[in-house]
């Protein structure tokens, strides 16, 4: 099942005897541990039938046998196990998969790592049509700006997609932290309000003007002066403007460029090449424009240079030479 079906039969109250949650994105297990929490029981039945156990602290005996209690005046009991993927004795669940309480709800948060599908209890886990078996994988740096319009969405509100791509390049991988973000961002517009560039700018301290995505808005448009300013702008503040990240964005940027060139007379459909590049088509405009200024051969000298200049500002072939510096000369070299 995916998040979006577990939360809707959550909701829907059709719940199962026992939820598997694992994986390295921590984000949606904890969405779904808090729904389960908050959905299963009325706020006055919890106090004697919810429980919440870690897996530091116990085995999977006393899971087990916490699950078969019977609820005191209610349809459920609810026993949530947070940290699960320390538990030893994981086995030892085995036996109740096949014969568990109806009356219990048993949910197993198992973080940050993915269970072994080879041993016979998350096989078990996996196959049985009593238990909700979710992997949450991190999302790649590209999908993100579509997960955070989604987000959004699911939120009954909206976010311009140049402002979910700042976010996006901004705050990285970390889900958790970006759903903060945005959800702190919804207090200031009205309900089914759109979250916008300036808005982002003023209440997180993310610069609209001064980020890799304009650097690479005024590399693809060849405006020297603009992308001048804005290393200028990276130079003044190091710690917020990694070379290494800047370096990473272009890379992506030029990379998927030059899968364009070689994609765009089999592949004439601009959605279906927003598709292949794993991108949204809102900033396939980025892409026609940039294929104007740098041809395919241009992209490939770029992409060695961007690989080139990663090393050295890893002091690989540097001789000290700090990177506001390798920055200006990189990016003169790229627009020349």
């Amino acid at each position: 099942m995916t998040f979006e079906e577990i939360v809707k039969d959550i909701k829907a109250k059709k719940f199962k005897a026992i939820y598997f949650l694992n994986g390295e994105e921590p984000f949606f297990i904890d969405r779904i541990t808090d729904l389960i929490e908050r959905e299963v029981l009325p706020e006055e039945e919890k106090a004697f039938n919810q429980t919440v156990l870690y897996g530091n602290d116990i085995s999977m005996t006393t899971v087990t046998d916490t699950a078969r209690r019977f609820p005191m005046m209610s349809q459920y009991q609810v026993v949530v196990v947070k940290e699960a993927q320390n538990i030893k004795d994981f086995d030892n669940l085995l036996p109740y998969i096949d014969h568990f309480q109806p009356t219990t709800v048993l949910l197993l948060a198992y973080k940050n790592k993915k269970a072994d599908k080879r041993k016979n209890v998350f096989k078990k886990l996996s196959s049985s049509p009593n238990c909700v078996y979710f992997e949450s994988n991190k999302l790649y740096d590209n999908k993100i700006p579509d997960w955070i319009i989604s987000y959004c969405k699911s939120k009954s509100y909206s976010i311009t997609p140049k402002a979910a791509g700042i976010l996006a390049e901004s705050l990285g991988t970390n889900l958790s932290r970006i759903a903060n973000e945005i959800d702190k961002l919804s207090l200031l517009i009205p309900a089914g309000g759109e979250i916008k560039e300036q808005l982002v700018e003023e209440h997180t301290g993310i610069s609209k003007d001064f980020n890799t995505f304009e650097l690479q808005a005024a590399i693809i448009q060849k405006d020297f002066l603009k992308a001048n300013r804005i290393i200028n702008y990276f130079e003044a503040n190091p710690k917020s403007n990694p070379m290494v990240l800047t370096i990473a964005t272009l890379f992506k940027y030029f990379l998927n460029l030059l899968t364009y060139h070689y994609q765009k007379k089999s592949t004439p459909n601009t959605q279906e090449i927003a598709r292949l590049l794993g991108i949204n088509a809102f900033f396939m405009k980025d892409y026609l424009e940039g294929a104007k200024s740098y041809n395919a051969m241009k992209c490939a000298t770029i992409i060695s240079l961007l690989r080139e200049y990663d090393m050295k500002s890893k002091g690989v072939g540097n001789a000290n030479i700090p990177e506001g510096e390798l920055l200006k000369e990189l990016v003169f070299k790229i627009m020349h």
